[in-house]
């Protein structure tokens, strides 16, 4: 009886992508507290949350998703310190892209891949963005898991098709790390490869190549308004996030799009 009750639940419209939007939210906060304590090697649980400022611990109602900031005006409840804007940004990226996976995908194995990598990489990337490192602690253990889960059978990819997958990426950019002497980091390798042992070798390549083109565009943007110079570094990390996010949800529909336009 409960479980038919669940079922009428989870089939009102709206109910699945608004559940998701909140927990996209309630994550979003987390992700918060990995961006700022994981380039620092801190534990992300202890101790509990605090003002950056004044270090008075938050309560409850000071740590509500999206709100709190709007109800406290964006400042600190104690010492009246402005809070950064990528707070809220952060949990309502976290919260829409979640929601629209609900919408893609609906409760399958592949909205377990989307949380977790839409998780993943908005740390990466705004880590990447800010000090250009990509934690070991995000893409090592992410490879892994990816492994794990496609090893279970009614997985979407499948373990060999995930392990060609995190080879064919993580080998792809290592040549060119060797190549490039230095133009390519090890931990765009690391994280190309954890990619692919969650998304298969062909939603691998999907993935760079919208990482190179967005990375490309955007480099020669820059470059167009001086606003950065040839030598400057830029992050590539948030670039192959954004690719493997399109590949999540439509690397199936652009590779078919690929063949359909060689072939005919």
């Amino acid at each position: 009886m409960m479980e038919n009750l669940l079922n009428q639940i989870l089939i009102i419209p709206g109910f699945l992508p608004a559940l998701f939007f909140v927990l996209g939210a309630c994550i979003g906060s987390f992700l918060n507290v990995c961006i700022f304590r994981l380039p620092r090697q801190e534990s992300i649980i202890f101790p509990a949350s605090h003002c950056m400022n004044c270090g008075a611990k938050l309560k409850p109602l000071d740590n509500i998703p999206l709100l709190s900031f709007l109800f406290l005006g964006g400042k600190c409840r104690y010492c009246h310190a402005k809070i950064s804007w990528q707070y809220p940004l952060v949990e309502l990226l976290s919260a829409i892209l979640f929601a629209l996976a609900a919408i893609r995908f609906g409760l399958q194995w592949n909205t377990l891949i989307a949380v977790i990598l839409i998780s993943s990489s908005i740390v990466v990337s705004v880590i990447d963005y800010k000090i250009q490192i990509i934690p070991n602690s995000i893409s090592l253990p992410g490879i892994v898991l990816g492994l794990l889960i496609n090893l279970i059978p009614s997985s979407p990819v499948g373990f060999l098709n995930a392990l060609y997958g995190m080879a064919l990426g993580g080998g792809l950019f290592y040549v060119v790390a060797l190549v490039s002497r230095g133009g390519m980091g090890g931990g765009d390798i690391k994280l190309i490869a954890m990619f692919g042992a969650f998304l298969g070798w062909k939603n691998c390549l999907v993935t760079i190549f919208c990482g190179v083109l967005l990375g490309s565009l955007v480099g020669v943007t820059l470059l167009v308004l001086q606003r950065k110079g040839r030598k400057d570094p830029i992050p590539f990390g948030p670039f192959l996030c954004i690719g493997a996010l399109i590949s999540l949800f439509y690397g199936q529909e652009i590779i078919y799009w690929y063949l359909h336009l060689t072939l005919f």
